[in-house]
């Protein structure tokens, strides 16, 4: 959802000139750089988090693991006080122990395809003709009652695959990123009253979809359905992943699914349709872990220095949480890489800041921003009663990165246009890496969002799109094969000189007026 903000475009305007005057320390720069782009550790970084933790699913062994080596990692170049911090209950964890399914009749061929997250497994081998179901409500589904125990069963549906033209991989032309730059603010009232228009309408039909499929579902588990095959978003052996089932501890229970590629879905949807048999093997075992339901966030420090300002903090952060399709690369180790390098970088450069600087690593991000917002509510306030702590006060700026491996392009205000003569000054240094852009704009879905809803200055940085859309966001082919070095290196040290910089500038960075409450919607 956009904010509204009231920022006329002449006092946008007005702002630039006021403010255009913090000037980067350029030896203090010059070191950054040659520390982070001549001696970066970043891919070392991502192939821990990825290669060897594995696939970082919310409070999954694979997430503890990579938490447990960070906590040992940035203590190890000498940031203090590095532990995890829960942040409150989210629930289960759960992984894949196994996966193995094919096609056997017509032919064997081997199925791509991930079980949905928070589903059980089959228990044991499974090997059954496929019924194709059907159904577009619970009343449609009488015809198939005592015929599915023990069953293979795929739902009628599936989108046909269209051939692209246009590339996965790209990065922002300089007429996109001129457009972004001369956005104006969003006026007073520009916004659409909440409830109405085709998103609203989109919502209902999406609600009424969710209702009708838990109503399937639930009827599915009392036919106890062997395994249910669905249809995954994507395409070129790529697809995009989700959950299946709730992580809440009391959840009701579910079927086993197998959320499949839609090359193979397709392919076996075909063959039923025409009346041919198919037939399907699978063996899925999955875990669940509730011994502790809380979530957990990594905090590390270097402590201020400065008498006066010392209390004060710069914070800089990234979610570092994951599907389980794959490793999670582009999202989010990328980001958590990158914020991680930052700290090495001041560390190396023996930085002694005048402010705090703390980095988080958050968690259960991918299921609402459950970490960045548990920090935020326990230390600095509630957006619903906009009832503030006076740690809110200290923070000068959040800086986050979740947008993929591409490299920084520049920055979203996030309606906050006081910041942007400052930040345009420091991205100077690094124009010649291809930074420069600043943008009135906001951007959502990330935990910067959770910092600017209690009148924190978030911001969130303007990345390349790589190939984040088009192949890797929660895919099975996020790894750490599409992390592009060069870019890592970038990123890491512009932030680690905007953290400098937030750092020993003798005010903080402004702030827009606080947000009205936001209570909960009915």
């Amino acid at each position: 959802m956009i904010k509204r903000f009231t920022i006329s475009a002449l006092a946008f305007s007005l702002c630039f000139s006021a403010f255009a005057q913090d000037t980067p320390d350029a030896a203090v720069v010059q070191k950054i750089r040659k520390e982070g782009l001549e001696n970066s550790k970043a891919m070392d970084i991502a192939f821990n988090l990825t290669d060897v933790s594995g696939p970082r699913l919310s409070n999954s062994p694979g997430l503890k693991k990579a938490q447990e080596w960070a906590v040992k990692q940035l203590t190890d170049w000498g940031l203090k006080n590095a532990h995890l911090e829960a942040w409150g209950t989210f629930g289960k964890g759960w992984q894949i122990d196994k996966y193995y399914a094919a096609t056997t009749l017509p032919y064997y061929h081997a199925i791509i395809a991930s079980p949905k997250a928070w589903t059980p497994g089959t228990n044991s081998p499974i090997k059954s003709e496929v019924i194709l179901i059907k159904a577009d409500s619970v009343s449609d589904l009488a015809k198939y009652k005592g015929k599915l125990a023990g069953k293979i069963i795929m739902m009628d549906q599936g989108t046909p695959l269209t051939s692209g033209i246009k590339p996965d991989f790209s990065r922002y032309a300089d007429t996109t990123l001129a457009q972004m730059a001369a956005a104006k603010p969003q006026a007073a009232g520009a916004r659409q009253r909440p409830g109405t228009g085709p998103m609203a309408d989109r919502m209902a039909q999406m609600m009424k979809m969710r209702e009708i499929r838990a109503a399937i579902n639930a009827m599915l588990v009392e036919e106890k359905v062997g395994l249910i095959l669905t249809y995954a978003r994507g395409g070129q052996g790529t697809f995009f992943t989700s959950n299946g089932a709730s992580y809440a501890l009391d959840a009701k229970p579910v079927s086993p699914e197998l959320e499949v590629a839609a090359e193979d879905f397709l392919h076996i949807l075909r063959l039923l349709r025409a009346g041919k048999p198919v037939e399907v093997e699978a063996d899925i075992k999955t875990s669940f872990y509730d011994q502790d339901p809380q979530g957990y966030n990594v905090i590390a420090e270097i402590p201020g220095t400065d008498k006066k300002l010392k209390d004060e903090v710069v914070m800089i952060g990234g979610h570092f949480d994951s599907w389980h399709a794959a490793t999670g690369a582009t999202d989010n180790a990328a980001g958590s890489t990158v914020m991680m390098e930052a700290m090495r970088i001041l560390k190396a450069i023996d930085f002694k800041p005048k402010r705090t600087i703390r980095i988080a690593l958050w968690s259960s991000e991918e299921q609402g921003l459950f970490g960045s917002r548990g920090y935020v509510a326990k230390h600095f306030g509630d957006p619903k009663t906009m009832v503030l702590t006076p740690d809110q006060k200290k923070i000068s700026a959040y800086y986050n990165l979740d947008n993929g491996t591409g490299k920084i392009r520049g920055v979203y205000l996030q309606g906050n246009a006081a910041a942007g003569p400052i930040f345009q000054s420091w991205l100077t240094p690094f124009n010649d890496l291809g930074a420069s852009t600043i943008t009135i704009n906001n951007t959502g879905g990330t935990d910067h969002q959770a910092f600017d809803a209690v009148g924190i200055p978030g911001f969130q940085f303007i990345q390349d799109p790589a190939d984040y859309n088009t192949r890797t966001h929660h895919s099975n082919m996020d790894t750490y094969d599409r992390l592009v070095e060069d870019d890592l290196k970038q990123a890491a040290t512009i932030i680690a000189s905007f953290v400098y910089n937030t750092s020993q500038r003798e005010a903080q960075i402004p702030r827009k007026e606080l947000p009205a409450p936001q209570p909960a919607r009915p």
